[in-house]
């Protein structure tokens, strides 16, 4: 494990990269505490399946009428 202040992780953020790329675990501290650790993305294998609300939201009926005088004021920062 690789322990970076704030300071040379600023100035060598290429190579801190690179060696978290490489496999090693980089951490940044601060005054000694540790802070962050850098690690390699990895993206989300798994797809997402479509429909895990289903059933469970309702829209209601007056969802797209006309916004009361008031309220629609208050959206545009008029004062009614």
């Amino acid at each position: 494990m690789k322990i970076s202040n704030i300071h040379e992780a600023k100035s060598q953020l290429s190579k801190l990269i690179e060696s978290a790329l490489a496999g090693e675990e980089i951490v940044i501290a601060k005054a000694g505490k540790p802070l962050v650790k850098l690690i390699p993305y990895q993206e989300d294998k798994q797809p997402r399946i479509p429909g895990g609300w289903e059933g469970k939201v309702v829209m209601s009926d007056d969802f797209d009428d006309e916004l009361p005088p008031d309220i629609l004021a208050g959206f545009v920062g008029e004062e009614e």
